[in-house]
């Protein structure tokens, strides 16, 4: 286990599955003590294992991050029993496929609780115990549909735009606190997250082929590359970064 995140706590929202679990064993190999919760409890304690088995320090337990009284309470819980909260990655959300006349009120309104509600409501909890020490990092994942417009994705690109405003407001208000936040904007990387393009485009083939041929690198991203970059916005590597929407994305959105 390294040193970079050493003593450090992190709590992960999304965390049992794909880029959270990756996330989650990068902080633990790097010193940190991990949090990881998740919709299914038994994914997120499975992870939880993952990292214990390798000689890391964590816990695992099962959140609904739509609800306001859990998600505060998981987060209090989190730095009370271990004294801290250096680092929040606010991971959890959906993946709504569908344009205008596609896509339900109740669908949006689905959209939004899960992509921007929960993350609002999370680094709230997150920045009541940061501020007071002076000192934290909150990343919130958004995607490089913030940056870039999706065909056929009114309720995804419109939740994922407005992560990337909150947390530069965020940023901007709190920098002077000396807690920084930060936004992950991943492109396409292998996981079931991607069940929704999958669907819209007609099945995994029709996925790979316009991957190989829309994404200028030619090929996805893995769990393990985004998860480097979660070690870097968590850890001092990125001290003086703040306000910035961190894109992996192979060059797809230029």
């Amino acid at each position: 286990m390294g040193a970079l995140l050493q003593d450090r706590v992190a709590f992960l929202t999304g965390a049992g599955s794909g880029i959270g679990r990756a996330g989650a064993l990068a902080l633990a190999r790097n010193g940190a003590t991990v949090v990881v919760s998740d919709l299914d409890p038994t994914r997120a304690q499975a992870v939880a294992a993952e990292i214990g088995a390798s000689g890391g320090r964590a816990e695992g337990l099962g959140l609904d991050v739509t609800d306001d009284a859990a998600l505060n309470g998981a987060i209090a819980g989190a730095h009370g029993r271990h004294g801290r909260l250096d680092i929040l990655h606010s991971h959890a959300g959906v993946q709504i496929p569908g344009r205008l006349e596609d896509v339900g009120v109740d669908d949006m309104d689905a959209s939004w609780r899960l992509n921007v509600r929960s993350h609002f409501v999370a680094a709230r909890a997150a920045m009541a115990v940061m501020k007071p020490r002076g000192k934290g990092s909150i990343i919130i994942t958004s995607s490089n549909s913030g940056v870039q417009y999706d065909r056929g994705m009114i309720a995804y690109c419109t939740t994922k735009h407005a992560v990337i405003a909150m947390v530069r407001q965020i940023a901007v208000d709190y920098a002077p606190c000396g807690v920084r936040c930060n936004a992950l904007c991943p492109g396409f990387v292998d996981t079931v997250f991607n069940a929704g393009f999958e669907v819209q485009m007609g099945g995994r083939k029709s996925l790979e082929t316009y991957i190989a041929g829309s994404i200028p690198m030619g090929r996805w991203g893995t769990p393990d590359e985004i998860a480097e970059s979660i070690v870097y916005l968590a850890s001092d590597q990125s001290s003086f970064m703040t306000g910035h929407a961190l894109v992996l994305d192979g060059a797809e959105s230029l």
